[in-house]
């Protein structure tokens, strides 16, 4: 089925362009959550004005990412967890934890944004990408250090 998406969809293209997909993954997926229209002549019209805007509000959301990306370079985040024998965490550092810690420092996000492969389970320093938009990805450094008690 030939449809055009309205908003960038991962490993399936931006938003504007017009793609072949499965019929189903259109009608139930696609269609249903308005992030592509079938491709016919009025829908390919509307949405050339609807682009014109979105390309506006898209480049200030880069922008705003940019600028975000640049306090977070910034930023160095110290999280102290209890650890054992060869410096390995009693527990784990995850998202979430990272997210908290950005908070303390006046930054809320959104814990999804955070790219951890894994849990962190050991002391030392780290470098974290945070995905604040497709085209922005900002590096944390994190120190995991050995708390007291």
């Amino acid at each position: 089925m030939k449809i055009v998406l309205l908003e960038r969809v991962e490993k399936v293209g931006s938003a504007g362009d017009e793609v072949e997909v499965t019929d189903g993954f259109a009608r139930n997926f696609l269609i249903p959550k308005r992030k592509a229209v079938a491709a016919t002549s009025a829908n390919k019209k509307s949405l050339h004005h609807l682009l014109r805007q979105n390309t506006a509000r898209e480049e200030r959301l880069r922008r705003t990412a940019e600028m975000m990306a640049g306090r977070i370079a910034e930023l160095h985040c110290v999280i102290a967890r209890r650890a054992g024998d060869q410096d390995r965490l009693f527990g784990a550092v995850t998202n979430q934890d990272i997210c908290a810690a950005l908070a303390a420092q006046g930054l809320e996000m959104d814990r999804r944004k955070i790219l951890l492969q894994e849990p962190i389970k050991a002391l030392g320093s780290y470098t974290i990408s945070i995905r604040l938009h497709p085209e922005v990805v900002a590096e944390l450094r994190l120190t995991v250090e050995h708390a007291e008690g």
